[in-house]
């Protein structure tokens, strides 16, 4: 697990525990679950040893599992400690929400008292937040549904990577220890249940005393239960719902019987219920409630049978996991998103942009014309094929005349790419945009109204918004076209290509406008890391509003944003840093005082072909030429 210092949670780590949580029901007694939970610590969460105390109906516990050492388990499995000494535990130490630590330095009075234990001498800690061989840490479980009944608890020990958890750990162990008391209770439910289904079965004359055990058990039981008809004209159709179901789906019972499970699954779930089996099925899906919102449940079916007439109706088991699934939900969004701004962090922006690119630099795309792809097939078309344009000539003033195909002219300064993305040229002040998408926000930019006055622009974005989303163009994306002659065969990929040279032949690609904030340092430096924190904030905001539904705005970290906007012509690229940059630029409003930030843009063009990171170095490297291209006192933040 990761340490404190560590800003997102793992992946890998992330997935261990989604799969060892998974694992907790699906053992199959009471005993297998015990020792699921205990393999689940050491297999998922990163400690050496782990212990399951389960409290026994004369209140005492009784050592119920053990993993990690043979020679542990095989000492004190079985014996069992007074409950008195085992809330005198629970009492002690620090509390790390439900989680009990005591450290060595307190524990060395515990040494001799009737818990059953397991420990070795150990030096003092090198360290602050080094573990002892004599530390102890606790997480009890209680019986679901809002109680505090003790089911039991779980000891750890020896944490991988020898230091005590940071707060991801402690939230971990105290999750999964809650996942592990529900699926402890629902191990004996499942047993209480199949002991009354075998009565049934069995014991034809005691028919009446079975039917009201399983009546209570159906009728009491924490989660949701239900009886459904099988064969006939109504198979499927619930006949019987325990209150607990009724009140997960908002339902009353006569409501209910009304409707089949199908009736009442998500649309897109429909086919996982079809795929689970009747008997032993199970599968976890979302039900509809009565105010037409969804839950997700787990659903569990066991046949009862009639030995003479086969099956006669289906037991469903209904658990829900709403909760569940929002903390995996919670936990992978933490892992994929910026926990300041909200925004994609830098491996989400990478993931997403490395799944439009491919290793084929020449590949033919789907996007093309159909005109274009003609062309190409009788050798009439020389398009830009991922080439694009630099301006001969770029400094402060502007940009020359001479417009020549990227990597063969003189590029900006002494740079010259080999990436084989397009770039669209710097516009300089007075030259068609009305004003540098730099950092320089002393002016108002010509022909755009003020940030005050600015309302956020959907598709179209302006100037090409004829084009976007066009039916035409629709027709070409790999909706059945297939271009005869075509010189290399089209395949399932959308193959991402930079614009052409010429700036009016309409062709367009996946702009990546690279933004680095001007003037950012000093307001941290002169107001502090919370006013700071603010105006990033904002700026993301800014960025956000600034873009279409579909588009990606991402933090890479500090003050610096790449936006991925599909689409786009070299025009539409350099038109939407404007609008960016100007809706950056007005005054930041933090604690009654304004401060401003200036930013530079540098756009680059995503190409199957290209990795990842020589997409956004090139994009840095256009911004960093755009940004020395300026004085200081022109990026300066006002």
């Amino acid at each position: 697990m990761e340490t404190e210092s560590e800003p997102y949670v793992r992946l890998a780590t992330l997935r261990q525990l989604h799969d060892v949580v998974g694992e907790l029901n699906t053992a199959r007694s009471l005993a297998d679950t015990l020792q699921t939970v205990a393999d689940g610590i050491v297999k998922g969460l990163g400690y050496e040893l782990a212990c399951v105390n389960l409290v026994q109906p004369d209140g005492d516990l009784v050592v119920a599992a053990f993993a990690g050492n043979a020679a542990a388990e095989a000492l004190i499995t079985g014996r069992v400690g007074a409950r008195a000494s085992w809330e005198r535990r629970l009492s002690m130490g620090e509390t790390w929400g439900e989680l009990r630590y005591i450290p060595h330095t307190e524990g060395w009075i515990l040494l001799d008292d009737d818990v059953p234990q397991w420990y070795t001498e150990g030096p003092d800690p090198r360290f602050e937040d080094e573990w002892h061989p004599q530390d102890r840490l606790y997480a009890p479980m209680y019986a679901p549904g809002g109680g505090r009944e003790l089911l039991g608890v779980i000891s750890v020990d020896r944490p991988r990577g020898g230091r005590r958890p940071g707060p991801w750990g402690r939230e971990a162990l105290q999750m999964y220890a809650s996942q592990a008391a529900i699926a402890i209770s629902n191990a004996r439910l499942r047993a209480n249940m199949q002991r009354a289904l075998v009565r049934l079965e069995r014991e034809q004359q005691a028919l009446r005393a079975s039917e009201e055990s399983f009546r209570q058990a159906f009728e009491y039981a924490p989660s949701g239960m239900a009886i459904a008809e099988m064969g006939g004209d109504q198979h499927g159709r619930l006949l019987r719902t325990n209150d607990a179901l009724c009140r997960l789906l908002g339902r009353s019972a006569s409501a209910i019987r009304r409707y089949a499970f199908s009736d009442l699954v998500h649309p897109e779930d429909i086919g996982t219920l079809l795929r689970t089996s009747a008997e032993g099925g199970r599968a976890e899906l979302r039900l509809a409630r009565r105010d037409n919102s969804y839950v997700w449940v787990s659903l569990r079916n066991s046949v009862v049978a009639d030995t003479t007439d086969g099956p006669r109706f289906l037991l469903t088991h209904v658990e829900d996991i709403e909760e569940r699934k929002r903390n995996e939900l919670q936990l992978a969004h933490r892992a994929s998103h910026d926990s300041l701004t909200g925004l994609p962090n830098s491996a989400e922006l990478r993931a997403r942009l490395s799944a439009r690119l491919c290793e084929r630099p020449n590949a033919i795309s789907v996007r093309e014309t159909a005109a274009q792809t003609v062309d190409k097939a009788f050798g009439g078309y020389e398009g830009g094929d991922g080439a694009g344009i630099v301006a001969g000539g770029y400094d402060e003033g502007g940009y020359g005349a001479g417009v020549v195909p990227y990597g063969q002219g003189p590029g900006y300064g002494g740079y010259n790419g080999t990436s084989g993305a397009g770039y669209a040229p710097v516009p300089a002040p007075g030259h068609g945009l009305g004003g540098s998408y730099g950092g320089d926000h002393g002016g108002a930019v010509e022909g755009y109204e003020p940030y005050e006055a600015y309302e956020p622009y959907g598709p179209p974005y302006g100037s090409y918004g004829d084009s976007y989303g066009d039916p035409a163009e629709r027709a070409f994306q790999g909706d059945g076209f297939d271009p005869p002659s075509a010189p290399v065969p089209l395949d399932h990929h959308v193959h991402t290509v930079a614009p052409g040279a010429d700036p009016d032949d309409g062709s367009k690609g996946l702009a990546v406008l690279f933004c680095d904030l001007d003037g950012f340092k000093s307001i941290n430096d002169r107001f502090g890391h919370n006013t700071g924190d603010a105006v990033l904030i904002e700026v993301a905001r800014r960025l956000n509003t600034g873009v279409r539904d579909g588009d990606t705005v991402a933090r890479l970290g500090g003050d610096e944003f790449v936006v991925l906007a599909d689409g786009l012509g070299a025009t539409d690229a350099a038109d939407l840093a404007v609008r960016l940059r100007n809706a950056i630029i007005p005054p930041i409003r933090v604690d009654g005082r304004a401060v401003r930030v200036g930013a530079s843009f540098g756009i680059g063009w995503a190409s199957c072909g290209m990795t990842v990171e020589e997409v956004l170095k090139s994009a840095d490297q256009r911004m960093y030429i755009e940004k020395r291209s300026r004085s200081k006192v022109q990026r300066r933040a006002g």
